[in-house]
């Protein structure tokens, strides 16, 4: 037999099958379906990405969180796994020597390291740091009730602490790169919380610019160690700039995208941003940050 014979010979016999197997309503079993590409998100840091001023309350003091803040919101994203590790505690400062009882940034940091929720397969890890560590509510008491003088006073004081949050806040982030070496580290910054043109409130006009003005610069140190970790530890980090988001939606704007409530000035969800402000957090992160870049395949 001639092999042109043999090779029409086995394609008979295999279109054979395919009409047996038709006739016996055979399918063809589906290749398995491609796993989804996903973001594992890891938070850590202070009241901000904890959450406070967005939602109802799912922890007791003195680690509080809620369940609608930015962190949340990133978790409902289709490409952001839905296990999320939120570390994150309202008053958190950034080193060891924190409040009692409220686990500080590292040592949130070393307890998702110690139970591997911040790992090699982190892709990403979002914090914000540095009001508590600069005790931003003193000089905003003081300027609500001192001359303009003791104001500025009271705000340059604090200034004098900015190398040190700068610091602590390289070792932070060189501690998540360690820990998690693939990860994007997203750093936000803060909102500024007066518009001085804006409503009465209880801080003057010139209070309310000495105040925001001292929150630029806070926010200028934050960009400060992003740079410092990136170059000395190559962090892959990256920082976020809120204030354009909150721009006309201070505490005293028509919307204001701030809690601020005069009647119970010492509220825990003061100077804290509500569930819209939450929502431009998760906003400027996710344009700022390519999240399918960042999903794992």
């Amino acid at each position: 037999m001639t092999a042109s014979a043999v090779r029409r010979r086995r394609s008979a016999f295999a279109a054979g099958l395919a009409t047996v197997a038709m006739a016996l309503g055979f399918a063809a079993i589906p290749a398995e379906a491609a796993p989804v590409p996903d973001v594992d998100l890891v938070a850590v840091g202070d009241s901000y990405t904890a959450g406070v001023g967005a939602g109802s309350y799912i922890t007791p003091p003195p680690c509080v969180k809620t369940d609608g803040g930015y962190v949340n919101i990133l978790t409902a994203l289709a490409i952001v796994d839905d296990v999320v590790s939120n570390g994150a505690c309202g008053g958190a400062i950034i080193p060891d020597d924190g409040p009692g009882g409220i686990p500080s940034v590292m040592e949130q940091i070393a307890a998702l390291d110690a139970s591997e929720g911040l790992s090699g397969r982190t892709e990403l890890v979002t914090l914000t740091a540095g009001a508590n560590d600069l005790d931003f509510t003193t000089p905003l008491a003081v300027c609500a009730v001192s001359t303009i003088d003791v104001c500025l006073q009271t705000i340059q004081a604090g200034q004098t602490r900015f190398p040190v949050i700068q610091a602590d806040l390289v070792e932070a982030l060189t501690a998540i790169h360690q820990a998690a070496p693939r990860t994007k580290i997203v750093v936000s910054g803060y909102p500024l919380l007066f518009d001085p043109a804006g409503g009465p409130t209880l801080l003057t006009p010139d209070a309310q610019r000495l105040v925001n003005a001292g929150t630029m610069a806070l926010n200028y140190t934050i960009t400060q160690a992003v740079a410092t970790a990136n170059a000395a530890a190559k962090a892959n980090a990256v920082y976020v700039d809120v204030t354009e988001e909150f721009a006309g939606h201070a505490i005293n704007s028509a919307v204001p995208w701030i809690n601020f409530n005069p009647a119970d000035p010492f509220a825990l969800q003061n100077f804290h941003p509500n569930a819209e402000g939450h929502q431009a957090y998760a906003d400027a992160l996710t344009a700022a940050v390519n999240l399918q870049a960042l999903a794992r395949r």
